[in-house]
């Protein structure tokens, strides 16, 4: 067995007979790290804290996100469980690395102290991002350099958002409406045709490997992986534009108010992204995942546009006045 893996499969033995009692608490900071706990926590900053930050977040946390299945399709990396079975304490069908728990983890927790600016947000960051590290570990779900890999994707997206910022974020803002919705459309069919590109590239997987009875299911994970970036890269990218342009909502107001804008907004975002997936069929594989992309586009557009358009209407939210031209004669 490679040393690398072999190495990984001792860590995760140590920790889970050394520390049984801590099952529990590590299986709750691997939830933080699920899909539906930043479905509520992007609409809980867009909606409810600071919209422009929120919007930011967006970018920055679906371009990892989006990355994540690339890579993992990309590197074809076995989990530990799929070494050992009696180390799996926790659920997975996809590759392995890099961890997507770890890459999003270090994405949120980094920009969210970014924006505190406080001791104390940084120190909270750097202990959350570590302890999902250990506890993707100790569920026996990823291998150590599966964390390390997560973590340094995440720090160059952080640095290239950074690095956007200061120098083209402010052009970008000038430009027309129709050229920002050019660049929201081109962003996920440019990824969707590098996803492909990869796909041919690697060709087949080595099913003579002695975990592949698990690979079906992994390479499933990954198109569907890919099918929710492109869904929601799109949807995003168009809803907090015509957000920008048509809506203009305010997330002030009094506590009560965001309050019951953000119980209404995300009801309605559980129930989109939990009922159409029981509606949307899951044979044909190319109809799934047509229907996955237009699943998760239409949750998307959901949180970024009509939501905000619901809140104004209901009263919920106060909205900007549309800009007006100022002409002066002289």
């Amino acid at each position: 067995m490679d040393p690398i893996y072999e190495f990984g499969l001792n860590m995760t033995r140590y920790l889970q007979e050394t520390f049984p009692q801590l099952e529990g608490f590590f299986t709750f900071i691997s939830t933080l790290g699920r899909e539906e706990f930043y479905l509520s926590l992007f609409p809980l900053i867009y909606w409810c804290i600071h919209k422009t930050i929120g919007k930011l977040f967006a970018y920055v946390f679906l371009i990892t996100n989006a990355l994540n299945p690339l890579f993992k399709f990309g590197f074809r990396g076995p989990r530990p469980f799929w070494l050992d079975p009696s180390l799996e304490l926790w659920e997975e069908t996809s590759y392995g690395v890099p961890s997507g728990h770890v890459q999003l983890a270090t994405v949120t927790y980094l920009f969210l102290a970014g924006w505190i600016r406080r001791w104390w947000a940084w120190v909270l960051a750097f202990v959350m991002i570590i302890l999902m590290a250990i506890s993707r570990i100790f569920l026996g779900s990823h291998f150590p350099h599966d964390a390390v890999v997560g973590l340094f994707i995440a720090i160059l997206v952080l640095l290239g958002f950074v690095a956007w910022q200061r120098t083209y974020a402010k052009g970008f803002e000038k430009r027309i409406l129709g050229q920002k919705l050019m660049v929201a459309i081109t962003v996920p069919v440019v990824y969707a045709m590098i996803f492909g590109v990869v796909s041919l590239l690697i060709g087949e997987p080595d099913m003579s490997v002695e975990w592949a009875e698990y690979i079906p299911a992994a390479e499933l994970a990954g198109k569907e992986g890919a099918a929710t970036a492109v869904g929601m890269l799109l949807g995003a990218g168009i809803g907090l534009i015509f957000e920008g342009s048509r809506i203009r909502f305010r997330v002030d107001g009094k506590i009560w108010l965001r309050t019951v804008r953000y119980i209404v907004g995300l009801a309605v975002t559980l129930l989109l992204w939990a009922g159409l997936k029981e509606i949307f069929p899951e044979d044909p594989l190319w109809l799934a995942m047509v229907l996955r992309v237009l699943r998760y586009f239409i949750v998307a557009l959901w949180i970024t546009y009509y939501a905000p358009w619901t809140f104004v209407k209901i009263k919920l939210a106060e909205a900007d006045p549309e800009p007006g031209i100022d002409l002066k004669i002289s």
